[in-house]
């Protein structure tokens, strides 16, 4: 039988192995959060994630959703005691991007140049952001959670992730608009927007993982999820 979330967590308290559901329905995605986010360390962040969770399981107060926002909340506190880790990650990932950028004979050496300066610039933008902007940003692009539900996991109200949204995003739009705009190829124009250059074949790297479109056109309908 299938249970909810909330009913295993509270079944959970009497009997911990009601718990172990949880982790297999929850952990890909709390995983794949974290490695966008910080990398190979990743692994020992959703452990921990997982254990302060069971640890807590007993205060768990459902909040109208499901159990992922609580879930989230847990890895980005987790992740907030390696924040200078993961600046350091993404400028990491500019660097590797821009030496990525070197023209070669391809037929589609341009398009693939100008893909990795805008992942350079993305990934410069990510690590000057504030962290509670770019907590806001990146669990509307990675995690996929509507506003409401970033609410739930930041704690804070829907207006203020509106607001945190907005503000990571128009900075992150103006530190790549130089990439986007400068020495315009004459065919195809299209190849400098955002959604064009995200849709190429990403290149080697973890750098490949940042996508100007994963950030910018994020999907907006989870909003209606609530």
């Amino acid at each position: 039988m299938h249970l909810a979330d909330d009913v295993l967590i509270r079944e959970s308290v009497r009997q911990p192995e009601q718990f172990a559901p949880l982790f297999d329905r929850h952990a890909v995605a709390i995983h794949r959060y974290l490695a966008r986010r910080i990398g190979a360390p990743a692994d020992d962040l959703l452990a921990e994630t997982f254990l302060i969770a069971f640890r807590r399981r007993a205060a768990y107060q459902p909040l109208g959703l499901d159990v992922r926002p609580w879930l989230f909340g847990i890895a980005t506190n987790v992740l907030h005691r390696h924040v200078r880790q993961e600046e350091r990650r993404y400028r990491a990932l500019a660097r590797a991007a821009r030496e990525q950028s070197t023209p070669d004979q391809d037929d589609r050496a341009d398009d693939r140049v100008d893909a990795a300066a805008l992942r350079a610039d993305l990934a410069a933008a990510l690590a000057k952001l504030k962290p509670g902007d770019r907590d806001a940003l990146l669990l509307l692009a990675y995690a996929q959670l509507s506003y409401a539900e970033i609410a739930a996991t930041l704690e804070i109200p829907v207006g203020t992730v509106r607001s945190r949204i907005n503000r990571a995003r128009k900075l992150t739009r103006a530190a790549l608009e130089p990439a986007l705009t400068s020495d315009p190829a004459p065919d195809p124009p299209a190849s400098r927007s955002p959604s064009a250059v995200s849709g190429l074949p990403p290149a080697s790297g973890s750098a490949a993982a940042l996508s100007p479109s994963t950030v910018f056109d994020s999907p907006e309908v989870g909003n209606e999820r609530s």
